[in-house]
């Protein structure tokens, strides 16, 4: 029975936790933005006007005394000289009055101080200031000294009185917005300690859901999952933890189910399979042996059999020798039959022995040169050369590992195949050429006789198969088969190339020496044109589309009815007749 699947799924779960978390973190940032704000505003407001305002109203305090003290000296002097700091203090307190003002909008207190300070200001210059300049100018000094009386000493002082007012007010607002930003900031770090504990808090709490919801779950499921691996497939998988952990169980759970399941189709079928591997087994042996009987058996009884039919055709030939044309037409005929029958199942016999005694018999594998080999296969088929007016070309061969005896008589059988199989009225003309394929030397050999069709090109190659008569063609069936099975005991392969435009093209492939390969590696790498070796893919047995060679840059056609070029280095020539 499946477990109730319900609550709050995981996903839901941690999407929850950091919502609330991410409203309470934007929350905070926004006031903690806020009041930076603030705070900077009021930081600017110390900076850059309670500030500069204390400096300026001790400077408007400097101006307003420098006039004063000018008056007085003016009216103790008569000198005009002496009017100097009088107008300068008067045009540095408008200077700083202006100054002062751009910087009021804010504080209303402060400006209205500010108006009393200029109020007296001018009072002062209109009741006592001018009037001691022009009293001393028109009167002299004495005149104007008269003018500075107590109530003039006491007007001033309540200028002076005046300012002092106003730098009160200016320092009262200069505290207040000093504790101002005191209060903000310590408001801001009030705000990042909050921002900071919950970080903390939420770090903790979605810690320990994690550690309930998740790792314990996946912890269980774990250990039960293990159970099942080292081999306790009956172990139930049950989860607990969200739905999401609950499902994954029982996903894990149908899929140890399966795997059982599996196991135990697999327990059955491998018991089944090792029945079968051990009835292949022995007939595996069974046929090695019989095989190894069979090889035996036909290298006995061909050998066994040379001796009996060397007397039967003997006898046979003294019959016909003896008693020709004395004995009637037909006696003759059956004795001719009887010497041809002979001769050709000793050819037959002698075919058969060869071929049982390919790999049965070895030397072991040498280095080879097949230049060698084509003189002594020129040297063996020499008379059925003269015989049908021959010709035999082959270019430079490569040397190889194999055994000189076999690959021998594979040259041998495929030269006179193709003189054999030639066209009538035509002289035959064999060409041997190779070429380097990746690791390989392809060797083809080509003729202009009569072709071969493409739906043939791989029964040629089965043991006995003969695609002509024995009356048109001689011969046992059995060459080429011998030719492919000395090809492949050599670890290559043999077929008919049939897009060759005339005669017949039999390639085949030999594992080249290690330093032909290397060779050839090295010539490409250094980009050399006379390369032998080719990129392009052997064809398999019997797959027509070799090309043809490339030799000293050039491209030749691999026929064998157009010879090598005159004066070519490595080409040879055997013209018979």
């Amino acid at each position: 029975m499946k477990p109730v699947v319900g609550g709050w799924s995981l996903r839901r779960r941690v999407i929850t936790l950091l919502t609330v978390v991410g409203v309470l973190l934007i929350s905070l940032a926004v006031a903690e933005a806020a009041m930076a704000t603030r705070n900077r505003t009021q930081i600017d407001a110390v900076l850059n006007q309670t500030g500069p305002l204390r400096v300026q109203s001790q400077e408007l305090l400097n101006a307003l005394l420098d006039q004063e003290t000018a008056i007085r000296g003016y009216a103790v002097s008569g000198k005009p000289a002496d009017l100097g700091p009088y107008r300068d203090g008067l045009a540095q307190e408008q200077s700083v009055v202006a100054s002062m003002r751009a910087l009021l909008d804010d504080y209303p207190q402060i400006g209205q101080e500010m108006r009393i300070v200029e109020e007296r200001a001018a009072n002062w210059r209109k009741t006592v200031a001018e009037p001691v300049i022009a009293t001393t100018e028109q009167s002299g000094t004495r005149a104007g000294q008269a003018l500075i009386t107590d109530q003039a000493r006491q007007q001033f002082d309540q200028l002076r009185s005046a300012v002092g007012d106003l730098q009160r007010e200016i320092l009262v607002a200069r505290e207040k917005a000093a504790a101002d930003v005191r209060s903000s900031s310590n408001v801001l770090v009030v705000l990042l300690i909050v921002a900071a504990l919950v970080v903390v808090v939420a770090g903790a709490v979605l810690l320990l859901s994690l550690d309930r919801m998740v790792v314990r779950p996946l912890t269980g499921l774990a250990n039960q999952v293990r159970e099942v691996a080292e081999g306790d497939y009956q172990h139930r998988i049950a989860t607990v933890g969200p739905p999401e952990f609950i499902r994954l169980g029982e996903d894990v759970d149908a899929m140890r189910q399966k795997i059982a399941a599996d196991l135990a189709e697999v327990r059955g079928a491998r018991e089944r399979i090792e029945w079968v591997n051990s009835q292949l087994q022995k007939q595996a042996e069974e046929l090695t042996r019989s095989n190894r009987d069979l090889e035996q058996f036909a290298y006995v009884a061909s050998h066994d059999l040379q001796e009996p039919l060397r007397k039967v055709a003997s006898f046979c030939q003294l019959l016909q020798r003896r008693y020709a044309g004395q004995l009637d037409e037909r006696a003759d005929q059956y004795i001719a039959f009887a010497v041809d029958g002979a001769q050709r199942m000793q050819r037959l016999i002698n075919d058969l022995l060869a071929f049982s005694r390919i790999g049965r018999l070895t030397t072991g594998f040498v280095e080879v040169d097949l230049n060698k080999v084509m003189g002594d296969v020129a040297g063996q088929t020499e008379a059925a050369r003269q015989y049908a007016d021959a010709e035999l070309t082959w270019t430079e061969l490569p040397v190889i590992s194999g055994e000189e005896p076999l690959l021998t008589n594979l040259l041998a059988n495929l030269v006179s195949n193709s003189i054999k199989f030639r066209r009538p009225d035509v002289a035959p003309k064999v060409h041997v050429s190779a070429r380097l394929v990746g690791a390989e030397w392809e060797i083809t050999c080509q003729d202009n006789g009569i072709g071969i069709e493409p739906e043939f090109a791989d029964k040629i190659f089965v043991i006995f198969q003969r695609l002509h008569s024995k009356d048109a063609y001689p011969g046992t069936g059995i060459g080429l088969a011998i030719v492919k099975k000395i090809v492949e005991y050599h670890g290559g392969r043999v077929w008919v190339d049939t897009d060759v435009p005339e005669g017949t093209a039999i390639r085949f492939t030999l594992p080249a020496l290690p330093t032909d390969v290397e060779a050839a590696a090295a010539a490409e790498a250094a980009g050399e044109p006379n390369t032998p070796t080719t990129d392009d893919p052997t064809p398999s047995t019997g797959a027509p589309g070799a090309r043809a060679e490339q030799t000293d840059g050039s491209d030749q056609p691999d026929r064998a009815d157009e010879g090598p070029e005159s004066g070519r280095t490595g080409d040879m020539r055997e013209t018979v007749g």
